[in-house]
């Protein structure tokens, strides 16, 4: 066995069964090593596309996503996903195939300080050696699995891969450190400022997606009959049509949710990290109850009332086996401003819309599919309006918030989950950055319709230009007179649809596919300017 092998040998102990990556001369010892144990790896056109992949993975299998590249430029493009993953909280091991060790540090082709370039955007950043390979190992996954959760960077020279492996793959590996049981004075003050509310609200954030039974929250909610909204990266986690539910935060229409939660007389913080929208952008001055994994991260201006931090599993059991609370909320106050902002994002139009493009791919999608799409005005059309009916089946990147996520992020979910349905959403700029992998796509034999909202700008670009009062200038992705797509990208089925019957039909029969379709529906994105930050 030599270290690659074992470097594989561990991955799979710690439950890893695909890397991403493209190849190089460094990077075949590890793609070999991968053949020999049965772990597949998967060609992606890009490296950042490979990261993104790997981040997917850590999310929905709970086990560290894995992604691999060459020096220099492969790990300058693998950065990408890589910082998605720190910022999202998904673990991931990230190897970077370097030079031969006596070759580090010199002025020679293609090398750069791995290390400086992954330090801000990791958890640590680990150098493989002769001798230290199997502790690097259990180092790596140990703190990548440790809350909150993140990427691991190895640097692995080629001589280190190719030589024999001194110790032994460890069977199993735990998070380096457990998340604390919250103290019980705080559970008492916690406690003791939601009975005194009136009007409390739960806002459920990233970090409750990682609980281990997420049925303690949503008791916890109905025990309480507290009302709740979620952030883009928790939806899913109670279902959105529950009767408590009134939708997702900051992002389409977030005037209608900020004015609502200015009628509230406690904010709750769920596992609200606030790496996806800070507590002082909606909260005014309503006091706020942080229940999470750590404290909160929040400026001076935030009522911060009280803080209990540990285990959140923990906590909202013993906060659910309190005496029931008793608050002024009425239902029918629920259900009407749930209904109010569900209408004021589908305003009146003659012509094909986002928002009826969306609705049309949600009602076609079944229940359990799996929703992945890219960063742009779509993304808050869609994380307000989409319903998502179960964890881990509405997938985007919030905290990095970088275009080019959607795809990947849909090849992982498919091979994450061969059985359900699954279906990726984007921009037309995001396709273009990232519509090589469809033949990634293709290659795998993935049943994935690609759904492109073809508005011909990049329309958050142009909403901030407008906004600002700037020319529209530089965000015009299409400026020639609209065609139909041609018939394929990459031998991949193409078809334009201008309409909603016509995209219900092109992605009924995508569903039915053996591979996949790319669908472009041509839209009229104008009332992205009412419904995206209004």
């Amino acid at each position: 066995m030599n270290n690659a092998d074992l470097i594989v040998q561990t991955l799979q102990n710690a439950g890893v069964t695909h890397g991403f990556g493209i190849p190089s001369g460094n990077v075949l010892p590890m793609i070999d090593a991968m053949r020999r144990a049965g772990m597949e790896f998967v060609l992606t056109a890009h490296e950042g596309s490979a990261s993104f992949a790997a981040d997917v993975m850590g999310r929905l299998t709970g086990k560290p996503g894995f992604c691999i590249a060459t020096l220099g430029p492969g790990a300058t493009n693998l950065s990408t996903g890589v910082g998605s993953a720190y910022l999202d909280r998904s673990p991931m091991i990230a190897i970077t195939c370097n030079l031969n060790t006596p070759q580090l540090g010199r002025r020679i082709q293609m090398w750069i300080d791995h290390h400086a370039l992954f330090r801000p955007i990791t958890k640590a950043t680990l150098s493989a050696r002769h001798d230290n390979v199997a502790e690097v190992m259990r180092e790596a996954i140990s703190i990548a699995l440790a809350e909150p959760q993140g990427p691991v960077h190895i640097d692995l020279p080629e001589d280190v891969s190719l030589a024999e492996a001194k110790g032994i793959a460890p069977v199993k590996v735990k998070a380096a450190t457990e998340l604390p049981i919250a103290d019980a004075a705080a559970i008492a003050k916690g406690s003791a400022i939601i009975s005194e509310a009136k009007r409390p609200l739960a806002v459920i954030g990233s970090s409750a997606m990682r609980m281990l039974d997420p049925q303690k929250l949503r008791a916890f909610l109905e025990k309480h009959h507290i009302p709740f909204a979620t952030t883009t990266m928790a939806k899913g986690l109670v279902d959105d049509k529950h009767p408590l539910a009134i939708g997702c935060i900051e992002r389409g229409r977030r005037q209608v949710q900020r004015s609502f939660i200015r009628s509230c007389d406690l904010i709750i913080g769920l596992g609200y990290d606030t790496i996806e929208v800070e507590y002082e952008a909606w909260s005014s001055d309503v006091p706020v109850l942080s229940l999470d994994i750590e404290p909160p991260d929040v400026a001076a201006s935030v009522n911060l009332k009280g803080t209990v931090a540990g285990n959140l599993d923990d906590i909202l059991e013993r906060m659910a086996n309190i005496d029931t609370i008793n608050n002024s909320w009425d239902d029918t106050e629920i259900a009407a401003h749930r209904k109010y902002f569900q209408e004021s994002l589908r305003p009146e139009s003659k012509s094909f819309t986002p928002w009826q493009a969306i609705d049309v791919v949600r009602d076609v999608t079944p229940k359990d599919g799996i929703l992945s799409f890219d960063v742009g005005a779509h993304t808050h059309q869609i994380a307000s309006q989409w319903s998502a009916h179960a964890p881990r089946e509405f997938l985007v990147t919030n905290g990095w918030s970088s275009m080019g996520f959607g795809l990947p992020g849909a090849i992982a979910a498919k091979i994450a989950n061969p059985t359900k349905p699954v279906v990726c959403l984007l921009g037309d700029g995001c396709f273009q950055m990232t519509a090589g992998e469809l033949a990634t796509l293709r290659r795998m034999k993935l049943a994935v319709p690609v759904v492109v909202l073809d508005d011909r700008w990049l329309s958050l670009i142009q909403i901030k230009q407008h906004k600002r009062q700037y020319e529209q200038y530089g965000s015009n992705v299409e400026p020639e007179p609209y065609r139909d797509p041609p018939s394929h990208y990459f031998n991949v089925p193409a078809i334009g649809v201008r309409n909603p019957d016509e995209l219900r039909k092109a992605l009924e029969a995508a569903f039915k596919a053996n591979g996949p379709t790319v669908i472009e529906a041509v839209v009229d994105g104008s009332h992205y300017f009412e419904t995206v930050f209004d």
